[in-house]
């Protein structure tokens, strides 16, 4: 059984309304493997701003298609969704997954756009001892510095965008970097990640500047960065925010004047709504793309019949992150966080995300990520045949190990 909630809920969640309305909600829990009468999951993400595309609603049916695989029950028992969209607001977010939690009987959370959310929910679910699994928000603190026992992170990271993206363009003779960066927890993690890369890779960094979240104009802080002279511009933004920088870049001449626009974080769904004409000759790294293989491109087709949309690597992340709970459920043979905990770090992560996948002490999930460049209009071959493969980065050079991770949960931390 599949239920959502939309912004529009909100107030009443925060008020103390039930989220996921239903008898399973308000009964007693069961006796026996499980807390409850259904296993719960609930998507809490970004659905109507600056990263509605990132994840959102599509994230929401890629769950759906997770439960779906799963026969929608484990163990016996039905497997439910619940999603609401905290708006980019760490005390909604907290908020409504409290509510989640004491009133609703939801045993974790999942995707987390925007990192001062995710690290927010994660630091909660640590104090009610349930777990969190990360696709949408990005910075590596979460497994770094701010790690948790039941906080895991799947899909990518600054540091994986870092070394991708970052130490591509350096070797490639980017040697001098300035940062447009978006003002909260993910873009300082994506600027300081980035900048560690860029400084092993020999280049260096001639400056940077801090926007606000959600910005309209970018002007003053594009030509800051003009002014610099750096060989590249790092745009430590995401969602609407890169695609806007790099919109007004092209308006004052940014690139024709031989600077070079680095999206640290741009997934398939931005580009699509960026255009390609706009869009072409741009780097990035992504850890999924839908026409890697066979198997990939008929996920995307079933993804495609549902939403009318190809899915990003947010989406198809939270569809891993989704099914290896579900699995590690399975294999624990109950719902209680310790057990399913321990089985989650235990199992091999093998789906249509990544068949190399594991899960590091820190919760880290390392897998292989992927360099893309965006094709010219004249070598697509449809509306979403977007990248052209450049290299695949291992997952053991793209994350940070244990040892360098900061994460206290580290043997000998």
């Amino acid at each position: 059984m599949v239920k959502g909630i939309g912004g529009a809920a909100l107030a009443a969640a925060l008020a103390g309304s039930v989220l996921g309305s239903g008898p399973a909600a308000a009964q007693a829990p069961a006796q026996g493997a499980y807390s409850g009468n259904a296993v719960k999951i609930g998507i809490l993400n970004d659905q109507s701003g600056l990263y509605a595309e990132f994840g959102g609603t599509g994230s929401v049916e890629a769950a759906k298609m997770a439960v779906e695989d799963m026969g929608g029950k484990v163990g016996g028992v039905p497997i439910e969704i619940v999603s609401a969209d905290h708006q980019n607001k760490p005390d909604i977010a907290s908020g409504i997954a409290r509510q989640w939690y004491d009133r609703d009987g939801v045993d974790a959370i999942m995707e987390l756009t925007t990192s001062s959310v995710a690290l927010a929910v994660q630091g909660l679910s640590k104090e009610k001892k349930k777990i969190t699994i990360t696709t949408g928000a990005a910075s590596s603190d979460l497994t770094g510095k701010a790690c948790t026992p039941y906080g895991y992170h799947w899909a990518y990271d600054t540091h994986a965008l870092a070394v991708g993206t970052g130490g591509a363009l350096t070797r490639a003779g980017g040697k001098t970097w300035f940062f447009l960066t978006a003002d909260y927890a993910f873009g300082t993690a994506l600027e300081n990640d980035t900048s560690a890369v860029v400084k092993a890779n020999g280049g260096s960094v001639v400056g940077s500047v801090r926007h606000p979240l959600s910005g309209q104009d970018f002007s003053s802080f594009l030509l800051q960065a003009q002014g610099s002279k750096a060989q590249v511009i790092g745009l430590a933004n995401a969602g609407l925010d890169t695609s806007n920088s790099i919109k007004q870049a092209a308006e004052y001449g940014i690139t024709d004047g031989g600077q070079k626009l680095a999206a640290l974080l741009f997934t398939l769904s931005e580009v699509h709504g960026l255009g390609i004409k706009a869009a072409q000759g741009l780097t990035l790294t992504e850890g999924w793309y839908w026409d890697l293989n066979d198997e990939t491109r008929a996920f995307g087709q079933r993804f495609m019949k549902r939403t009318g949309r190809m899915p990003n690597m947010i989406q198809t992340g939270t569809y891993s992150a989704v099914l290896s709970y579900l699995k590690a459920v399975k294999a624990a043979g109950t719902d209680e966080t310790d057990a399913v905990n321990a089985k989650l770090k235990a199992l091999p992560v093998d789906d249509v995300f990544t068949h190399n996948g594991h899960v590091q002490q820190t919760g880290l999930m390392v897998h292989d990520m992927y360099l893309f460049e965006i094709k010219k209009p004249a070598d697509s071959k449809g509306e979403w045949d977007l990248y052209k493969l450049v290299s695949t980065i291992p997952g053991k050079e793209a994350y940070a190990t244990e040892a360098e991770s900061g994460c206290l949960l580290v043997a000998g931390k």
